[in-house]
């Protein structure tokens, strides 16, 4: 059944128009007044007429096919990725043990001075690991 200007829309329809505003809105055919005025009547918008009105004098948008540049930007992340923190451990674990190794061979029994390369670096690293990987993740958008 083809859809006519008197029958309902549905809250589909009218995301589909508002995302449609929006970028003709991003592409300045629409000022951010006109945009927010045609927004709200958007959403109290009840037919597909109603809707129809609001982009009649602008052209259609494929919003499938947005040329790369037109995509929203997505925000930068934040904090270390499972991925980086499970290197940032491995590489101390490998530092680590080269140098107790290396005290084993030469001091055995003196000073246990792997103790200022693993302590350290292993504090930062354990911070950034509770820290970090919470910041990264609710820093996901989209």
């Amino acid at each position: 059944m083809a859809a006519t200007p008197d029958m309902r829309a549905s809250d589909g329809d009218r995301d589909k128009v508002a995302a449609a505003l929006r970028e003709h809105c991003a592409q300045g055919r629409l000022t951010m007044e006109e945009f927010n005025e045609r927004l709200e009547l958007v959403y109290v918008g009840r037919t597909y007429g109603d809707l129809q009105k609001l982009t009649a004098d602008l052209p259609d948008i494929d919003m499938h096919n947005l040329p790369a540049a037109q995509e929203p930007a997505r925000a930068p992340q934040t904090g270390q990725s499972a991925k980086n923190i499970k290197a940032s451990w491995t590489a101390w674990a490998t530092v680590v043990a080269i140098c107790s190794v290396t005290y084993a061979l030469t001091d055995f029994g003196g000073y246990f001075w792997p103790m200022w390369v693993a302590g350290p670096w292993g504090a930062i690293l354990l911070v950034a690991t509770i820290f970090g990987a919470g910041s990264h993740d609710s820093g996901k958008k989209g």
